[in-house]
């Protein structure tokens, strides 16, 4: 008895200790507890202790069959300010869809809690959250008129009739489609289709407004038009917003801030200038905008030495810095480097593959090692053609990025 449960203290100590690590490095303290699991898996084996292995497996099991994905994100302690236009940000089957669903009481969690300002509302059906979702697809019933279609969830709360009027045309004058209420779906254009899924969301008044990729389906030009359009509508009617989306661009341009997501776990949260300019992970430089990076070694002055040039780098974590003979990565992004003669850069190369897009010009640099750098110039006065001449690439020290993981 006393035996198990010394094995019992080391199982807890060694779940808390992995956890503490895993913050440290900007992961959720599960993923170090599931760690501590394995470990002691290790370790039972060696030291042919069946209770503990019984113990390990089973709280490993556990933790990856009852917690799933999504757990992973819940108890990475997602808080979302009152107001604010929050978005997730991450590859297909990342969770980013199954997290939104789960606040909107579409789907239930067998583990963690889900908070609308002190409110628990985990167990609460749908209709109860205050919440209303504008799915891709936008969901419209194509026999009916578009104030049918704002209407309806009106109608099944059994709101008065003459409130319900007032209800939709003020929810059309927020999607400026005034006087368009008998208007029928299939005569709206795809943006307009939108801005009706939009109206029958706002027209239940509620505080929270969740976004499903709702541009996904439009033309690029709708889509830009679009972004201003919900940005407006979340702050002139001070609700909170949560965003689901792949594409970098509607993030970076419409949120107030952003978790970026992958594989279930929220890797990097925080204002867009903060996750573009200072990328936590080589995965978050890769997948926010374009970028370069370098392999490379920590020398004795704090440099890196790469296997074309020596560079001076900025952490991209404030409380950490690498030792001395650490292998480590840079991220340079490609609108940081300006291309000049190869007499005023450390770093040169040969310029093989130009892309021409008006105002903004794209090179494609080989370097010595036969890696490949990206530059975008923008309305650059000299623009050059690929050829043998070497050039030189020049770069702040300050735009050189050393990712933490």
């Amino acid at each position: 008895m006393i035996e198990h449960v010394l094995h019992l203290i080391l199982l807890l100590l060694a779940a808390r200790s992995f956890g503490e690590i895993a913050t440290r490095i900007g992961q959720p303290a599960l993923v170090g507890e599931i760690g501590a699991g394995l470990a002691l898996a290790v370790l039972a084996a060696s030291l042919n202790a069946p209770f503990l292995a019984e113990l390990s497996r089973s709280a490993f099991l556990d933790l990856t069959a009852e917690f799933g994905i999504f757990f992973l994100l819940l108890l990475a302690g997602l808080e979302i300010a009152p107001g604010e236009l929050f978005f997730l940000l991450g590859g297909s089957g990342c969770g980013k869809t199954t997290l939104l669903r789960c606040i909107a009481g579409l789907e239930t969690p067998t583990k963690g809690k889900i908070f609308f300002g002190e409110r628990d509302v985990t167990a609460l059906p749908t209709h109860k959250r205050e919440a209303a979702m504008v799915f891709q697809s936008y969901a419209l019933w194509p026999h009916m008129t578009v104030g049918q279609n704002i209407a309806f969830g009106l109608e099944e709360r059994k709101v008065d009739k003459k409130e319900i009027q007032c209800r939709v045309e003020e929810a059309l004058a927020m999607v400026k489609l005034e006087g368009f209420t008998k208007r029928g779906i299939d005569q709206m254009s795809g943006g307009q289709q939108q801005r009706v899924s939009l109206a029958r969301a706002l027209v239940v008044r509620p505080k929270c407004l969740l976004l499903d990729e709702p541009l996904s389906n439009l033309d690029a030009q709708l889509r830009l038009e679009m972004r201003s359009e919900i940005r407006r509508i979340v702050k002139e009617n001070d609700l909170t917003g949560v965003y689901v989306t792949h594409d970098q661009a509607e993030a970076l341009s419409m949120a107030d801030r952003m978790a970026v997501m992958d594989q279930g776990v929220v890797v990097q949260v925080g204002p867009p200038e903060e996750i573009y300019r200072k990328p936590i992970s080589s995965y978050v430089a890769g997948f926010i905008g374009e970028t370069n990076l370098l392999k490379g070694r920590v020398d004795e002055n704090n440099l890196v030495n790469t296997a074309t040039a020596t560079l001076a780098a900025t952490p991209s974590v404030t409380d950490w810095t690498p030792s001395p003979g650490e292998e480590v990565i840079l991220s340079i992004r490609p609108e940081a480097v300006k291309i000049v003669n190869a007499t005023q850069a450390d770093l040169r190369g040969k310029i093989i593959e130009r892309i021409y897009l008006g105002s903004i010009i794209q090179y494609a640099v080989e370097l010595g090692d036969g890696s490949v750098m990206q530059v975008t110039e923008q309305n650059p006065k000299i623009i050059r053609s690929p050829g043998e001449e070497l050039v030189g690439l020049q770069f702040s020290g300050q735009d050189v990025t050393l990712l933490a993981r």
